[in-house]
Parts: C-alpha cells; structure tokens; sequence
C-alpha cells in the first residue's frame, strides 16, 4: 500500500472479499449481484424529505425508477443518476444513499434509473434505458413537479460512461450539466493508473476488463468510447477521481480532451480516496462530504441560474 492512502481504506483493503473481481464460472450472476449490492446498500442513507418509486413503462420491458427530494412543495431541476457497477450490478438500492446525499448536496430533485444489466443485455441497451427515462421525466415532468428544462445527468463508474454517453447524444440544449464520480470510461483499457493500480484497491483490472467484455460495445464507436466523442456535444461538466482508483487517469483525460474542445469543465481529484468512495460513506465521511459538495456546489449553479 501507499504511505498517502487514507488509513480507514487501508484498514478496509486489508480484508481480501472486499476486492472485486470477475465473477467465478462456479457462481450465479444473481449470487454475485446479491453481494455486491448487499454491500453497497450498507451505506448510511441520510433523511431526505421525500421519495417515490416508479415504473417506466417502456418498448417490450420494465424499468424501476426512484425520485428523491431535499424538500417538497416547490418544482425543481431534476438530475437522472446513473448508478455503476461494471455494467454488471447495481440497484435503486445499493446507490440510494448517494442519490440522496448528492440530491442535498445539489438542493434538486434526483432521479435514480435501474437499468438493465450486462451481460444478458449488452451494449446499447442501457444506454436506450437512459434516453428513455431522460423521455419519461420531461413527459412526465409537471405532474412530478419537476423543471425538465433545467436537468443534469450524472453517474458513478460505469454509471459515468452511460451518463457522458448519453448527454453526448442529447446535447448541451438539453442537458446543462454532466457530472461523473469516478467514471469508467476507456474501453481500450489503455491508462497507467488501471496498470499501476489494478490490483491492491478494491477495483482491478481483471473486473474492468470482464466490465468491457460484458457491456460489448465497439471502442472505436463514440456510443461505447466516449473518450473520442465530439466535444462539442457535451455541456458543462464536472468529474471527480480518486488519487488510488484504477480509473483515475482516464477520468482526468476524459476532462482534458472536454478542455481542449472548449468545454467548461472542471476536474476534482480527491487525494487518499478509492474507487467508488462517495459510497463508502461509512468509512471515509469527510472525503465523500467534501467531494459532493463540491459536486453539488457545481450542479447548483448550472440548474439554478
């Protein structure tokens, strides 16, 4: 381990069934999505003042949707939160707690998507998934109170690559901002940090790499690598790294290849922290407070003005 790893992840990374890996052949993907949510839905979830669930109706199948608000009685922006997972896991539940802390960090309502997963639904399903619920919220939007002209899209891991994807394919005139935790992003699988980190901090290489494999989208296509997408299409955005995440650099790339093509852009990279931090909550309080808020900080200012 590295001397400026934060201590409380140190002690974590100590237990070896914490580490994620591509599931064995001899275990069931319900088994491994089970755990691993199971594991992230342990986060502490602060109080929020109020949520509702619903269910998208949409072309031959189902899609779980969850609102949560600071407060009630007022229409407000709206953000669709893609939750991560490696394209693989992940539920309303297991990021309900960072939906709401980045809803209070922001003061705007949060929409959280449950996507269908990979590998039985490979790439572009999820992405059509986003589109639609991005659809269903400014349909939906005056009987939800919400101020569909005024919505971001944001995401955490593989969560990120289908929210930078999808504002990509909606624009800057419908999409004011685009905020990325940590994104997975590179389907090449190309950057140092994934090679100098991928193994003793949680995330590695060989889940990334199985991640790719399952979500089967073509990396010289813009909808599977939106590293090489015009940068014109994207909004103002804001993305936060982990100083010891496998998917640092990519993160940081993604934010200069958005610079350099004229975007208003900013890059946050939280130093001591991990893949997947802001829903380590319990572990790393201060670092995830201090990240969302600066999120949310951002986020504010493009949906309120």
């Amino acid at each position: 381990m590295t001397a400026g790893l934060d201590p409380a992840l140190a002690d974590l990374l100590a237990d070896p069934r914490l580490t994620i890996r591509r599931a064995p052949p001899h275990l069931a993907i319900d088994r491994y999505r089970e755990a691993a949510n199971g594991f992230m839905a342990k986060a502490p979830k602060p109080a929020i003042a109020a949520t509702s669930d619903y269910v998208l109706q949409l072309a031959g199948r189902e899609c779980r949707l969850r609102l949560v608000r600071p407060f009630e009685g007022e229409v407000t922006p709206v953000i669709l939160f893609l939750h991560g997972g490696g394209f693989i896991f992940g539920s309303l539940e297991s990021h309900d707690a960072l939906a709401r802390s980045l809803a209070l960090a922001a003061g705007v309502a949060v929409a959280t998507l449950e996507y269908r997963l990979a590998p039985e639904h490979p790439h572009p399903a999820a992405l059509e998934d986003c589109l639609a619920a991005v659809r269903w919220l400014q349909d939906k939007s005056g009987s939800l109170a919400l101020d569909a002209s005024r919505m971001a899209l944001a995401g955490d891991s593989a969560g990120g690559q289908l929210a930078a994807v999808a504002a990509s394919q909606l624009g800057p005139d419908r999409v004011r901002h685009l905020a990325l935790l940590y994104p997975m992003l590179d389907p090449l699988q190309q950057s140092n940090s994934l090679q100098e980190l991928g193994e003793d901090y949680m995330l590695t290489k060989d889940f990334v790499a199985w991640a790719w494999e399952a979500h089967g989208g073509n990396p010289a296509d813009a909808t599977a690598n939106v590293l090489i997408a015009d940068p014109d299409r994207f909004p103002t955005t804001s993305v936060v790294v982990a100083e010891f995440d496998p998917l640092r650099d990519e993160g940081e790339r993604f934010a200069e290849h958005l610079r350099k093509g004229g975007v208003a852009v900013e890059c946050l990279r939280a130093a001591g922290m991990i893949h997947g931090f802001a829903g380590l909550t319990q572990f790393v309080p201060e670092a995830t407070t201090q990240a969302l808020a600066w999120l949310g900080q951002r986020l504010k200012a493009s949906l309120t003005a």
